[in-house]
C-alpha cells in the first residue's frame, strides 16, 4: 500500500510536503454491503458524525439490520429517528433493489469500477459521490477522483489554485493509476490542517 504514496510523492511536490508535514494518511476502509451503503446515503450533504448518529438509531429499531427488516419499517418510524423523507425513499429503494435481486452486492467486488458504477447509479438516491466512496472504501478501487466531494474540491483550490473541475481532472491525469491514493493525501491535508479526525466506521 505504501508504493502508490511513494510514487505520488516523487511526482508531486505538494504531496511530498503533505507527508513531511502530517505523515502518511490512513487508507479509509469500510465493509462491503448494505450497512455501508445506507450509511453513505445518510452522509450525503451532512456531517459524518451526524449521519453516524442517525445510522445507529436506525440500527436500534431494525434488528437484525438487513434490507428485509428495513423495508418493514414505516416512514414514521424512520422519521422519528432522524431520517429525512428524501433519504427514507433512497434507503427503501436500495433495500427493494436488493430484495428483488436487481442489485447483488456480493458480486460487485468481482466487477470493474465502471460496471459497478453502472449498476449502482440505477438505484434512486445513489449518485456518483456515494459510488466513488463505496468503490474506494469498500472495494479498494485504486484510481478514482471523487470531485463530488467538497473537501477534495476545496483542497484542490487551496493547494493547486485550480477552481474549475475540468482543470482538476486534467491535473489528476498525472496521478493515474493511483488517483484514489492522491485523494487520500488531499483528505489527509484537509483534515489535519483543520485539526479534525474522522472515524469512518460506526
Amino acid at each position: 500500500m505504501q508504493e502508490p504514496f511513494s510514487l505520488l510523492i516523487t511526482q508531486e511536490p505538494i504531496f511530498k510536503t503533505i507527508v513531511e508535514t502530517y505523515g502518511l494518511p490512513t487508507i479509509p476502509q469500510r465493509p462491503e454491503g448494505f450497512e455501508t451503503l445506507v450509511l453513505l446515503i445518510l452522509e450525503q450533504q451532512v456531517s459524518i458524525d451526524s449521519a453516524k448518529a442517525t445510522f445507529l438509531r436506525i440500527k436500534e429499531i431494525a434488528k437484525p439490520f438487513s434490507s428485509e427488516m428495513v423495508v418493514q419499517l414505516n416512514d414514521e418510524q424512520l422519521k422519528a429517528v432522524g431520517v429525512s423523507r428524501q433519504k427514507i425513499s433512497y434507503i427503501k429503494a436500495l433495500a427493494a433493489a436488493l430484495l428483488s435481486k436487481e442489485l447483488v452486492l456480493e458480486e460487485l467486488s468481482t466487477l470493474s469500477a465502471e460496471v459497478v458504477r453502472e449498476k449502482l447509479i440505477k438505484i434512486k438516491g445513489i449518485g456518483h459521490w456515494t459510488i466513488d466512496i463505496y468503490l474506494m472504501f469498500s472495494l479498494q478501487a485504486p484510481d478514482l477522483l471523487p470531485l463530488g466531494d467538497i473537501a477534495v474540491v476545496n483542497t484542490f483550490k487551496e493547494l493547486f489554485n485550480l477552481h474549475d473541475k475540468e482543470q482538476m481532472e486534467q491535473r489528476a491525469q498525472l496521478w493515474k493509476p493511483h488517483r484514489s491514493f492522491a485523494t487520500y493525501l488531499l483528505w489527509h491535508h484537509y483534515l489535519c490542517k483543520r485539526n479534525r479526525k474522522v472515524v469512518y466506521n460506526p
